[in-house]
């Protein structure tokens, strides 16, 4: 074939290149080609299934989403050059709050609003060059998703995993719903940033508690595979407990009260018990106190319940708390305890109650000093808990000194006089039976003895809570549930499904904490599907949280209509091999997306129960430090970067800022730099005068070199997420060809082909357009995406020289450019006759060396 350009070429002279119009036309010949669908079942290649955790629709794009995409899209083209099969697709996560807020702004409808929306950011991303397979696309507000949203629901309620019920839930001042616990940070809401008060709620649940074990301890096979930092936050946030639960008498009640502990070993030393203020029991308890104390309590209710969740449990706030005038008995020594409630614990914790040993918990210490209740020891700290016999020194005048003088004593440490718990290890002591031992053996004799007593028993609890999915707006998936006039909550037929949402015309969707839906009068009034009876449909939508916890599985096939997911696809596919996406998720939607895997799994729809096997967190991308906002003005806007630039140099300006886990400040990010380097390299490509079938083998020896330690680096490079490096390692290899053919062996020389095609199959990762127009003026038709990459040759992997390290004592005094094939003695003597090494040296004497030729000399001096 011709190496001649052919007619329709962008031009590619000094000063001519145009990266709009080879964007512009590589982007139409793709969608005539469709090149980079995935290919079907008789496609016999290995599968990749790579996705990048996809957009809400509530603008265009921003940097961040120019970052996730993009590495995604390197990941997607380099295992296509591999010679796998690659499923890459894009969907839109389109309900929520952010359309409905803005449909309440402007008196917009949020339909039109959320596809206006889509319709825009699917244009942006074509313009990008992102490789999808836009065959497969999906929204997760189409009636055509959501109904499978509802079937999961329904499954997950057959199996008692979806349930209602009446709890103190978080609850956002601003936008009037309710919010899971993942989504209050620092006390206020993730979306609006408004402060969150608690307000009790009857609600539907997830039971993903069921699941915390499970979730908890497979995250062992994601060591190695997920970042380390996001791996520690789920931990964190399952927050597995281990320890007792014991069961107190309560003084004038006859049912008992249970409380959790970490530390039953000091159930000796609680000296009162704390209830959390807005649970049942504190209001229980409340009742039966004096008409002063009800009023105090009430009064401290109120102010807690619009105190946050965080602010109760900082340990830099005030204690507060009201005595309950009723007491308990603590089980192993008959003890009185008084009650009283207290803001620092929560209704959702353990059993909303916990017994207080201040000496050996810090909260419990500063509670008991500001309302003057007893301080007990219960270990001491300052006995040894080792069998180990203390050393015996002598002083100078050869008198033993003792082993425990100046030590600190147990009186010293007084808690109720330094205001500092006791929570190191020690030997109990004040505590009968368990009097002597140590924290483990004690934990282990008390358990045996509530046990034995039938006061108490091992027990686990769990940071992590059930899955609050209820939200009290509009634009979301109905929940598929009927209220009968009977009180019976009973599900729609699955024939019946989806329950579409109403046309928002004429509704007030403004938050008033209550669902619009249960305005729409038309649209709530129904009947039962049992009885025919008049009924309501629930007028609750469910968190968007849902509907992206199993979308990687609805892209295997998209169009079913009698299924969520093809199992014989998900066979095929699934899990996802690489997830990419920002680390803001770690918490929320990752946990969600491992437990409805693991529930699907459990009910035999998938053989896996880790959904994403590789997970590829991104930084942000900055502005002089700070991160972009619209309120601070600091915005640099997708579309006017794509219109300065071109994707191409967005994409490998981007990919050359930096490693992909840290965030990139614009201000170091060079767009201009990366267009001057596409245009070195589309030039090298028009000036390539020799034939697609020349021999590499007779070209320039050291080119090839450089261009077989690109083909020998690159793979791993990728796969280690080092993008930065692999166009660090394109652009030497430019420069090189540029010095070959301007210097060198010249334009017609075989090596340069060999390395001008080269660059045009790597670049292919970060400037797909550019790449496309370099491959064509080779010589090649399209598509570069798709052509396999080429194997390192061996024989010019070896260097001929190397860097010799030259240490005396140890430190590194200098460096040498060897031959790789020199012996120990020629080395040994290059390194002596250096000059830094006799200056270095000075008048001490070499005594030993040691040689490891050609890399190492190590002398030792005296």
């Amino acid at each position: 074939m011709p190496s001649s350009s052919p007619t329709d070429t962008a031009p590619v002279s000094e000063g001519g290149f145009d990266p709009h119009a080879i964007q512009t036309k590589w982007q139409e010949r793709w969608a005539e080609t469709d090149p980079f669908r995935a290919g079907g079942d008789d496609d016999t290649r290995p599968r990749k299934y790579v996705l990048a955790m996809f957009p809400y629709p509530s603008g265009d794009l921003h940097m961040g989403h120019a970052e996730n995409y993009l590495y995604s899209d390197i990941v997607a083209r380099f295992w296509r050059h591999r010679g796998y099969n690659v499923l890459h697709p894009i969907g839109w996560d389109s309900f929520g709050l952010p359309a409905e807020n803005a449909a309440i702004k402007r008196g917009a409808n949020p339909v039109t609003w959320t596809y206006d929306n889509i319709a825009q950011q699917r244009e942006s991303l074509k313009a990008y060059g992102v490789s999808f397979d836009w065959s497969r696309v999906l929204h997760t507000s189409d009636p055509e998703y959501y109904r499978w949203n509802q079937w999961l629901f329904q499954r997950l309620f057959e199996r008692g995993l979806a349930y209602r019920d009446q709890s103190p839930v978080n609850w956002c001042t601003n936008d009037q719903t309710v919010l899971a616990n993942e989504q209050v940070v620092d006390g206020r809401c993730e979306r609006c940033g408004a402060p969150v008060i608690k307000k009790k709620l009857t609600q539907w649940y997830f039971r993903i508690t069921d699941y915390a074990d499970r979730l908890l301890d497979d995250l062992n096979q994601l060591e190695g595979f997920w970042p380390q930092k996001v791996i520690q936050m789920q931990r964190n946030w399952i927050g597995r407990s281990v320890g007792a639960d014991i069961d107190f008498e309560i003084e004038g009640r006859a049912e008992k009260v249970t409380v959790f502990s970490t530390r039953p070993d000091t159930l000796h030393g609680a000296t009162f018990m704390v209830v959390a203020p807005d649970s049942d029991l504190a209001a229980e308890l409340a009742s039966g106190a004096s008409a002063e104390a009800r009023m105090r309590f009430q009064a401290y209710l109120d102010t807690v319940t619009a105190t946050t969740d965080i602010d109760r449990q900082s340990a830099d706030r005030p204690k507060t708390g009201v005595f309950l005038e009723r007491h308990a008995i603590n089980p192993v020594n008959g003890e009185r305890l008084p009650i009283w409630a207290a803001d620092y614990v929560l209704a959702d914790y353990g059993h909303g109650a916990v017994m207080a040993v201040p000496a050996h918990d810090q909260r419990d210490l500063d509670f008991a000093r500001v309302f003057d209740l007893p301080v007990r020891v219960v270990v001491d700290t300052t006995a040894p808990i080792t069998g180990a016999i203390p050393v015996i020194e002598l002083d100078e005048q050869g008198v033993p000194i003792d082993p425990f003088e100046g030590q600190e004593t147990l009186d010293d440490l007084d808690p109720a006089r330094t205001g500092v718990a006791l929570t190191g290890e020690g030997r109990m002591i004040n505590s009968g039976s368990l009097n002597g031992l140590s924290k483990r053996n004690a934990i282990a004799r008390v358990i045996d003895e509530l046990n034995a007593a039938g006061t108490g028993r091992a027990a686990k609890t769990y940071r992590l809570r059930d899955w609050l999915i209820s939200r009290q707006r509009f634009w979301g998936t109905p929940i598929p549930m009927v209220h009968t006039e009977d009180g019976r909550i009973v599900p729609v037929p699955e024939d019946e499904l989806p329950v579409r949402l109403p046309d928002p015309a004429g509704l007030d969707l403004l938050p008033k904490g209550s669902s619009p839906l249960g305005a729409a009068s038309e649209w709530v009034h129904t009947v039962d599907p049992g009885t025919g009876e008049p009924a309501l449909r629930d007028p609750d939508t469910m968190d968007t949280f849902v509907d992206s916890s199993w979308y990687f599985l609805r892209f295997l096939s998209p169009q079913s209509t009698v299924a969520p997911f093809d199992g014989a696809q998900a066979l095929k596919w699934a899990p996802v091999d690489f997830y990419i996406g920002g680390v803001e998720h770690a918490i929320l939607h990752l946990l969600y997306a491992r437990f409805i895997t693991k529930a699907l799994y459990d009910m035999g729809h998938l053989d896996f129960t880790e959904p994403f096997s590789s997970l590829i967190n991104q930084g942000m991308v900055i502005l002089d430090g700070a991160k972009m906002s619209k309120s601070k003005g600091n915005l640099v806007l997708f579309q006017e970067e794509l219109d300065a630039h071109g994707a191409d140099a967005l994409r490998v300006a981007l990919a050359f800022a930096g490693p992909v886990e840290d965030d990139k400040d614009w201000k170091d990010v060079s767009t201009t730099g990366a267009t001057k380097f596409l245009a070195r390299a589309l030039r090298i490509a028009g000036e390539v005068d020799s034939p697609t079938d020349v021999r590499w083998a007779e070209g320039d020896a050291a080119l090839r070199r450089v261009t077989h330690r690109l083909w020998a680096e690159a793979p791993g490079l990728v796969e280690q997420t080092k993008f930065n490096v692999v166009v660090a390692r394109l652009m030497e290899l430019v420069n090189a060809i540029r010095k070959t053919i301007d210097t060198g062996a010249g334009a017609s020389d075989p090596a340069v082909r060999e390395a001008a095609e080269a660059v045009a199959m790597i670049l292919d990762l970060f400037a797909p357009h550019t790449a496309e127009e370099m491959w064509e003026l080779l010589g090649y038709p399209a598509s570069v995406g798709l052509v396999a990459w080429r194997q390192a040759d061996p024989t010019l992997l070896i260097e001929e020289t190397v860097t010799a390290v030259v240490q005396i004592d140890g430190k590194v005094r200098a460096t040498l450019e060897v031959p790789a094939r020199i012996d120990g003695t020629a080395l040994e003597q290059l390194a002596r006759d250096d000059a830094r090494i006799v200056r270095a040296l000075g008048d001490r004497q070499i005594v030993r060396a040691v040689v490891r030729p050609p890399k190492v000399v190590s002398f030792s001096t005296r």
